[in-house]
């Protein structure tokens, strides 16, 4: 297997695989309902050829070329080509809006864009007609014509055509070769959950560091011939490490999923042995596999919870009594090889990533016999700083740091973490870096957190989230939120209550559990906006409510909720693509409305 440590750069450690990998398949994607390879051989010569074209148009090296496409195999020859040319690469979500892609261009001054689809094509279009410096864009697909006016404009064919005819090959090689690992390799945009996305600048050594800490973790599950399903944004700094630069270390598959409706379907058809995801789709997978666990009853409903009762207890325990650990054995083969069946069959881990994944998530997916790695990290990281490893999950922590990495905690409490995967700042911003990372080269996270005397860590909270109530008591709203969003009512939370003397919440009813209560009460049909208003339905939300308050502390209790019909999105803003919500924008919206439920109660209907 190839030693990172030798590698010097991304497009050097890819080059590097593809000569030992040859025409074993590499890139895979779904078209016209058949999977499609790309090799390894194939990827090398289109990666190869593009940067050469790159370099017939101009690109210097530190020029900076924004990315602008949905997974796809082209996104990864593309990151690879940019930078392969000596650029820094630019990824950009496809949800941003036009101002959001402009904001990126004026602040990167990227001089090119490549952009996949037509629909992407037009905002990526309109914000480079209006850029300080107007960039060139390399389109994918043809984008309308009548968009292209005063751009200028190239098909991806035709920049790759012109890289092959210039025979650039040995240039490129020569780029690659001069790269180091303290190079810029890329600007990966926060996603803008506290303001104004910020550009952070991350070395080739920075994520090759990344890379080797994560080959370390998953190599006592034995790796081999990995398949990667590829399906957050790849212009996510979790997911361009995690599912492109990591597979590419370790020699394995990408293929990438159609879509998240079709993530299901995917898995069964991919068989994947690594998954990387957040959260959130862990939980809602929970909660899908519970609601129609509901429909089913019978003997096949309690096989099941009886296979998650002796899981969890497993867990909590460490063992089981003779009877048990025999009834946990029949149940493995009746119960827990279906469910791992439903997720490909050979799945050897789920990697959980970007936010904070509840225990009873965990407990959940362990109990079921799926191997699920929390993992903690952020974008200034490159991003991964620690991970539970295969042979010791403490389901409650995020695991010991990756080798290589300092970690230690500050006298408020605070994360500082030192090492070659600390970014290299914040483009254009010294001031903001200087804040970030201190004389003494630590990245202050902004995660509040403990290390255990086994090296474990556990994040508490975000230290600019933490909720400081009137009284004067810490309170940490993801923990609530949490709690809020495991009960079946209730798809989404936000709690509220900075410098307040309670905790009021925001709530988001779920939405298939609204029909159903709509159906048995007579309401069929009046949709959420309808239901919102009756007291039976307040009522029923209320009682969920109080079951959470019920395994909470007083200074965490829910006082008071608002209702909501509309849930948080990555198009209304209230969610980032990582699907994390974004605090700040929720408030902009319903900051008068949970500020008014500290009025005068009389005055104010209950809830």
């Amino acid at each position: 297997m190839l030693d990172i440590r030798d590698c010097t750069s991304l497009p050097g450690m890819f080059l590097e695989q593809a000569a030992r990998m040859g025409d074993r398949p590499f890139l895979w994607a779904k078209r016209a309902g058949q999977w499609h390879a790309q090799s390894w051989r194939e990827a090398a010569d289109e990666v190869l050829a593009l940067a050469a074209g790159l370099r017939g148009l101009g690109l210097e090296p530190g020029d900076r070329v924004a990315l602008v496409a949905e997974n796809r195999p082209e996104w990864a020859v593309a990151d690879l080509a940019i930078m392969a040319a000596g650029g820094i690469s630019v990824p950009a979500y496809t949800t941003n809006t036009v101002a959001d892609h402009l904001h990126i261009l004026n602040n990167s001054g990227a001089r090119l864009v490549v952009v996949s689809t037509r629909q992407l094509a037009e905002r990526v279009l309109a914000a480079a007609s209006r850029a300080d410096n107007q960039p060139a864009v390399i389109a994918i697909e043809p984008p309308p014509l009548s968009q292209s006016t005063g751009i200028d404009l190239h098909s991806w064919g035709a920049v790759v055509t012109m890289g092959r005819e210039a025979a650039g090959e040995t240039d490129i090689r020569t780029v690659v070769a001069d790269l180091g690992r303290r190079s810029t390799a890329c600007l990966i945009y926060t996603s803008g959950t506290g303001g104004v996305p910020k550009g952070v600048m991350l070395s080739h050594g920075a994520i090759l560091h990344n890379c080797r800490g994560a080959m370390k973790v998953l190599e006592e599950l034995g790796l081999g011939d990995e398949v990667f399903l590829s399906f957050l944004p790849l212009s996510h700094a979790y997911e361009h490490t995690a599912g492109l630069h990591f597979p590419i270390s370790i020699a394995a598959q990408i293929r990438y999923a159609e879509s998240i409706e079709m993530l299901a379907a995917n898995m069964a058809e991919v068989r994947p042995t690594i998954m990387t995801a957040v959260p959130r789709l862990y939980e809602s997978m929970r909660t899908r596999i519970l609601k129609g666990l509901a429909k089913t009853g019978g003997l096949r409903r309690r096989l099941f919870m009886a296979a998650l009762d002796l899981g969890a207890r497993r867990i909590e325990t460490g063992r089981l009594g003779p009877l048990d650990w025999l009834a946990d054995l029949v149940l493995d083969r009746l119960v827990r090889d279906k469910v791992r069946e439903r997720f490909g069959g050979r799945l050897k881990a789920f990697v959980s990533g970007g936010a904070p994944l509840s225990p009873e998530v965990g407990t959940f997916f362990t109990a079921l016999g799926l191997r699920i790695l929390q993992g903690y990290g952020q974008t200034e990281s490159a991003p991964v700083i620690s991970c539970n490893r295969p042979g010791g999950v403490r389901i409650e922590t995020v695991g010991p740091a990756l080798e290589g990495v300092e970690v230690t905690i500050a006298g408020d409490g605070e994360i500082l973490v030192r090492g070659e995967l600390v970014m290299q700042g914040y483009w254009r911003d010294a001031e903001t870096t200087a804040k970030a990372i201190d004389a003494e080269g630590w990245l202050h996270t902004g995660d509040i957190g403990v290390i255990d005397p086994d090296g474990h860590i556990r994040i508490t909270d975000r230290k600019k989230d933490i909720i400081v109530n009137s009284g004067g008591d810490n309170v940490a709203p993801q923990r609530v939120e949490s709690f809020l969003t495991l009960q079946p009512e209730i798809a989404q939370a936000m709690v509220h209550g900075d410098r307040r003397p309670h905790l009021v919440a925001l709530i988001v009813p779920d939405a298939e559990w609204s029909e159903g209560w709509a159906a048995a009460n007579g309401r069929a049909g009046a949709g959420l906006a309808g239901l919102i208003g009756d007291p039976g339905f307040r009522a029923e939300i209320g009682r969920a409510v109080d079951r959470v308050n019920a395994q909470l502390s007083p200074v965490e209790r829910i006082r008071r909720f608002v209702l909501s019909d509309e849930a948080f999105s990555v198009d209304n803003s209230m969610l980032t693509p990582t699907l994390k919500i974004r605090r700040h924008k929720i408030r902009e919206k319903f900051g008068e409305t949970l500020e008014g439920l500290y009025e005068d109660r009389k005055s104010r209907p209950d809830n």
